[in-house]
């Protein structure tokens, strides 16, 4: 407690002697100063004297709220203490014996939230923790006790910092998107851009509302933001939709709001890292073409803790789901850990360019609700003249949510955005995305929007083809041309269970009953390949092939490649209506009643048992057909 006091009295020092010469200097030099020096030749004692205004009233607000915090931490410790340790009777000649606290009783041993954090929190703290944590997917309890200014691990390789970058950079535009974030969230992200930015580059911090339900983010967030721009007038604004309409709509409000030269889209969980602007702006400057990606890391959704994520590059599967790749062999080979890496895609922070951004064509409002709106941007940005980059000394910490409560099935709009991309940008192609989404070619039944003005933007622009792209970009990603049949699969003794991938990790295919996920995707391919689980097609993670191992009676998964190396026996002679034997071992894939009347997997000799798959491609089937 006498610690806690003599900070607070070193602060209330710090606040009176700071107050005082901001009353005392000439206005004028108060403009320089909230300026950021740029009109001075000592940009950096402008900038420390900036910053000392932004952190002294930072300062009282934190005292404030911690004044506020402190009071409440003691009312609960004293009743903790009153409730564990009665006052003890007196006793002549006895030392009176004090008990420890009696451990806390978990109430929620099963959830995510207090697996690794919370384990002495009284009970009523608990249920407040876990219906927070519910409500927004990461744990508010803590965020709303932690420091806004807190800092966090210097996450850079150490040659980062003996970069050098241009004295005369591009000015900056933030745009922080959200949807029913805690405040103390935001507040962070705000904290750590103003903190982590020279002043003399950050313009403006532009926050976009798409149409939250959380009360706090009206009045409240209307008062932070006041408080903010007290500090540095101007600095903070805020759009709001009037109505929910997704991530892409969002991000092209904020771009639309802005006004400097570079945009840098964030979402608003985030913390960006020390010297996370400048390598951006430095590269845009050299190429107002390229589009950026700083490098990930992830702020834990329980207690909050910065874990560090290796260099890597942003990719997608065929569902158009992103994924982290790893960097090329040529840029390794260039010895430079501080230089740019090619990435073939974008995840959903980044940085561009305002005037290019626009050019081609923003984000796509076609796009609804989430996901999907990066890998239409990204397959523009390359088919039409521009690049991506990750840069390895631009770090933004990000909090990876449990859940994302605001969307709990985002299935459909993945599927709807996904063929959007796909009848836009992918051209032959596009049948891999029907086919990884289990849907048919023709008439799926998903109304993707109206896409005339989007491929109109393509024409305009004069974009390479996606064969461009795959073979130019991202060669990793492999497309299968000879699928002839795919989706369920069902044998005809019972139709209510379809095959299946099994228990992941394992290599056993089951009989399960019919569901609409991926584990019961299945592709035949006219090679006699057949595929069981999620449709995959890279050259560095293979297919899982329905195998017969040649002895015992059950089949098994094993990944492609490697079962075509050990030669196992991995090609099927199948038909539409017919059985599925095996071409080398002649035996027939059957079911079998199991004791408790489930349905089981064999290899046997054929018995007619025949199999029908959920879509067929062209004429294949028919005598003629092969």
């Amino acid at each position: 407690m006498l610690r806690r006091n003599q900070v607070l009295c070193l602060g209330l020092v710090l606040v009176l002697a700071a107050n005082l010469f901001l009353e005392l200097r000439p206005k004028e030099a108060a403009q320089d100063l909230l300026q950021g020096g740029l009109h001075t030749r000592d940009g950096t004692v402008m900038a420390r004297l900036f910053r000392l205004e932004k952190a002294v009233q930072q300062l009282e607000e934190n005292m404030r709220l911690a004044g506020k915090q402190q009071a409440k931490v003691e009312d609960t410790r004293m009743k903790m203490n009153h409730e564990v340790h009665p006052a003890p009777k007196a006793a002549q000649g006895k030392a009176v014996e004090t008990k420890k606290p009696a451990p806390q009783k978990k109430l929620f041993p099963s959830s995510a939230l207090f697996q690794r954090w919370g384990e002495d929190l009284p009970e009523d703290e608990q249920k407040k923790a876990q219906d927070l944590f519910l409500r927004f997917g990461y744990n508010v309890y803590l965020s709303d006790q932690l420091p806004l200014n807190r800092s966090l691990p210097d996450t850079r390789d150490s040659r980062c910092l003996q970069k050098v970058y241009p004295a005369q950079l591009p000015s900056l535009s933030v745009i922080l998107i959200f949807v029913d974030e805690a405040l103390s969230i935001i507040q962070r992200a705000i904290t750590s851009i103003m903190n982590q930015t020279p002043p003399w580059l950050l313009k403006e911090i532009i926050l976009v509302d798409d149409f939250s339900s959380n009360g706090e983010l009206k009045v409240h967030l209307d008062e932070k933001i006041e408080f903010y721009n007290r500090m540095s007038p101007g600095l903070l604004k805020i759009v709001r939709h009037t109505e929910r309409k997704g991530l892409a709509h969002a991000r092209n409000l904020g771009w639309e709001a802005a006004t400097a030269d570079v945009v840098a889209i964030l979402d608003a969980h985030v913390e960006v890292n020390a010297g996370w602007a400048e390598p951006i702006l430095a590269r845009i400057q050299e190429d107002r073409t390229v589009i950026i990606s700083p490098v990930f890391d992830n702020i834990r959704f329980d207690d909050f803790k910065l874990t560090k994520y290796a260099l890597a590059v942003d990719g997608f599967n065929w569902e158009l789901w992103c994924r982290y790749d790893p960097v090329p062999e040529s840029w390794i080979a260039l010895g430079d850990v501080t230089a740019p890496v090619r990435s073939p895609s974008i995840m959903g922070i980044l940085a561009a360019n305002r005037l290019f951004l626009g050019e081609i064509g923003g984000l796509d409002d076609g796009m609804l609700v989430y996901g999907g709106e990066n890998v239409e941007l990204s397959l523009r940005v390359w088919q039409c003249g521009g690049k991506i980059e990750v840069l390895p000394c631009s770090r933004v910490a990000h909090v990876e949510r449990h859940h994302k409560p605001y969307a709990l099935d985002l299935g459909a709009a993945l599927k709807r955005n996904a063929l959007r991309v796909a009848e836009i940008w992918m051209d032959e192609y596009r049948h891999m995305v029907y086919l990884a989404w289990n849907l048919p070619l023709q008439s799926s039944g998903i109304d993707y929007g109206d896409i005339s003005s989007r491929r109109a933007l393509r024409e305009k622009l004069k974009c390479k083809t996606f064969d461009w792209y795959l073979k130019n970009v991202y060669p990793v990603l492999k497309p299968i041309h000879d699928v002839v049949g795919y989706g369920r699969m069902k044998n005809s003794l019972d139709r209510g269970v379809c095959l299946d991938r099994g228990p992941v990790p394992g290599n056993t295919p089951i009989m399960y009953t019919c569901h609409e996920f991926s584990p019961q995707n299945v592709y035949y391919r006219l090679v006699g390949e057949l595929y069981v689980g999620p449709l995959v097609a890279e050259n560095y993670d293979s297919q899982h092939c329905l195998t017969d191992p040649g002895h015992g009676e059950k089949p098994t998964l094993e990944p492609c490649s490697k079962a075509a190396q050990s030669k196992l026996h991995i090609l099927w002679d199948f038909k539409q209506g017919g059985s599925v034997i095996n071409r080398d071992t002649r035996r027939c894939l059957e079911i079998t009643r199991e004791p408790l009347g489930t349905r089981g997997l064999v290899l046997r000799t054929c018995t007619a048992q025949v199999w029908e798959i959920q879509f067929t491609l062209g004429a294949w089937g028919r005598a003629d057909a092969l």
